[in-house]
């Protein structure tokens, strides 16, 4: 069962408690707390995508308050707390490793990690090897944004989570827009050059041919991941192949910095990207994406359905409370989904070993008053909407809020229903 029925209530709990401000014998009702149930993300905070990590770090401890602030986990012996340690990958693999050993050292039973797939892969594979190793230590990956398909597919394992839309179904939702825009002729495809944007690029070519047979691919380019500091030259080639439509998985500075050289030289097109409603890129873009630039993703502050408007706003301001700065407003629905599951799934199996609790989770059920989804047994792959959205300007009135007080937010252009984002899984699931 969700919480959200009692969010803005135990929303204002929290604030209460951290602040000193409950009344002695409120607090003395207050029901104690146990040892914490730990969770370990594995995720760069330094380098270049450091301004990634700390995003993400932020939507996380946002949902542990929330589950927190309810009470906790319910197991036998009582509640219990969530606690989250951060360990730093630096955005490589053999430093995301090395952490992942020293999570597992302090037997810490829940990885957290999704900014990179090339992580997230060789964590899948370590943490296979070592939960045969160590059955009495075994771990569970919950996955937040690592999206290349192999890992509900041919890489599935039972021991790992995706929450996120894998990037197939991510380029689904964008190309169902793409295909019902009649002036859209010629792509140029863009990423980075890893196994995430190789796979970016692999969906463009295929759902573009069966969806629009007649649209040119005019460009096909990766750049190194995180390196690139000038995307000038990677503009020029864009405007000389004269594509009318940029496609790009990037993330983080590489996808502001793509989009502010876009600015730069005066380059006006449509991009069609995985992550354009945040870390910076709304202001880079300006006034040249209005109407231009669409993002998708599970959820984004600007949803207009109805009654459900009232409890996302609810949902979104009681975030921007916590994080105030501008610079902060980067949040991931999914994550607090995540979390939300997790707590559930740990209370269903009245335990946290690894396998209980995966079991658990194993066909849960999600649904707020803004959202729903389910976590495929088959796979280990959440179904949940997809929105594609179109970038507009607050002042001209048509949204409710901007992205980190940028001026710009997005607008609704094509909601998918979790039925329709859900692709098929060649995934053969070995359970212990």
């Amino acid at each position: 069962m969700s919480y959200r029925s009692r969010f803005t209530a135990s929303l204002a709990l929290a604030f209460m408690l951290a602040g000193g401000l409950m009344p002695p014998l409120v607090l003395a009702a207050a029901p104690a707390m146990l040892a914490p149930i730990r969770l370990g993300m594995i995720e760069g905070m330094s380098g270049p995508f450091a301004n990634a990590g700390e995003a993400v770090e932020h939507n996380i401890r946002f949902a542990v308050e929330q589950v927190n602030a309810r009470g906790g986990v319910r197991l036998p012996d009582g509640r219990h707390p969530l606690s989250l340690t951060v360990f730093d990958s630096k955005q490589g693999v053999e430093d995301a490793l090395l952490q992942l050993k020293q999570l597992t050292d302090q037997k810490i039973p829940f990885v957290l990690e999704g900014n990179s797939s090339a992580v997230a892969g060789a964590l899948v594979e370590a943490i296979n090897k070592h939960n045969v190793r160590t059955p009495g230590n075994r771990v569970l990956f919950m996955n937040y944004s690592a999206v290349d398909p192999a890992l509900t597919n041919e890489k599935c394992s039972f021991w790992h989570f995706r929450f996120d839309a894998n990037a197939d179904m991510r380029m689904q939702a964008l190309v169902e827009v793409i295909k019902s825009d009649d002036k859209a002729k010629s792509v140029y495809l863009i990423g980075q050059d890893y196994s995430f944007g190789q796979q970016v690029a692999k969906a463009a070519r295929r759902q573009l041919l069966a969806a629009r047979p007649d649209i040119k691919i005019v460009g096909d380019e990766l750049h190194p991941i995180g390196k690139v500091k000038d995307f000038a030259p990677y503009i020029a080639k864009i405007r000389a192949s004269g594509a009318d439509t940029v496609i790009t998985g990037n993330w983080g500075n590489d996808l502001t910095l793509l989009v502010k050289a876009a600015k730069e030289a005066g380059l006006h097109l449509k991009f069609y990207t995985f992550y354009a409603n945040s870390l910076g890129a709304p202001a880079a873009i300006g006034d040249a994406g209005v109407g231009t630039v669409r993002a998708v993703a599970e959820w984004h502050s600007n949803i207009a359905d109805g009654v459900q408007d009232a409890a996302s706003d609810v949902f979104y301001r009681s975030f921007r409370q916590r994080f105030p700065q501008p610079k902060d407003d980067y949040m991931f629905l999914r994550m607090d989904v995540m979390i939300d599951m997790l707590a559930n799934a740990i209370e269903k199996a009245q335990s946290t070993e690894a396998a209980a609790v995966a079991r658990a989770l194993e066909g849960a059920q999600y649904k707020s008053k803004f959202h729903e989804a389910s976590m495929r047994a088959s796979d280990h792959q959440l179904i949940q909407p997809l929105y594609v959205a179109v970038m507009q300007k607050l002042a001209d009135g048509g949204i409710r809020f901007d992205n980190e007080g940028s001026g710009y937010g997005f607008k609704t252009e094509r909601y998918l229903a979790p039925a329709a984002t859900a692709l098929p899984t060649t995934c053969k699931m070995q359970r212990p």
